[in-house]
């Protein structure tokens, strides 16, 4: 059984929050196996995927000790609700004048992308599923992969408003405060 669990959070555009987010992960022994983040579309938020593996119990506590965090808005795991997850890899592989071609109908079945020639390289980009991306690296192992890097995945809950959706009527400024509540104000006399 796979024990793999995919978390979004929305979080604080602050700095130190991914490192935050890592070390609590790090203090409960997870491995994370892919972090992504980046910005969304309110300003001063960034939406966080992270990918671990560990069993429901654990990933619980983790969830429930990261929600706790103030840079933290939202947290969710969205394992069980199918969601769209996709990761990027660019490739540079070796290729010579008699494996060009063969590399290029590689890189067509796969729907990758050919973002760079050289006389002795080519740089590709494929996006998909782990699964995908996976087994296009394998393919070009045997032709000499140069240099690569991934993205991480990230996902999105299939539908309607996932768990992570700001309403429209709620001002980000509300959600924030929710979050973290200013100190009160109180009078210096």
């Amino acid at each position: 059984m796979d024990n793999t669990h995919i978390l979004v959070a929305l979080v604080q555009d602050r700095p130190g929050v991914l490192n935050r987010i890592a070390s609590t992960l790090r203090r409960r022994n997870f491995n994370i196996e892919s972090i992504a983040v980046g910005h969304i579309e309110q300003p001063g938020l960034s939406r966080m995927t992270i990918v671990v593996k560990g069993d429901d119990a654990n990933i619980e506590q983790v969830r429930k000790q990261l929600d706790r965090m103030i840079e933290v808005i939202r947290i969710a795991d969205i394992t069980g609700d199918n969601p769209v997850a996709r990761e990027m890899a660019m490739v540079k592989v070796k290729a010579t004048p008699s494996t060009r071609s063969e590399i290029i109908q590689i890189v067509d079945i796969f729907r990758a992308n050919i973002v760079d020639v050289s006389p002795d390289s080519l740089i590709l980009v494929v996006t998909g599923t782990a699964d995908k991306v996976d087994t296009l690296i394998e393919l070009l192992r045997g032709f000499g992969i140069r240099e690569m890097s991934r993205t991480g995945t990230i996902a999105l809950p299939r539908g309607g408003a996932g768990p992570l959706t700001i309403e429209e009527h709620k001002p980000l400024r509300r959600v924030v405060e929710q979050a973290a509540p200013e100190e009160e104000n109180v009078p210096d006399w």
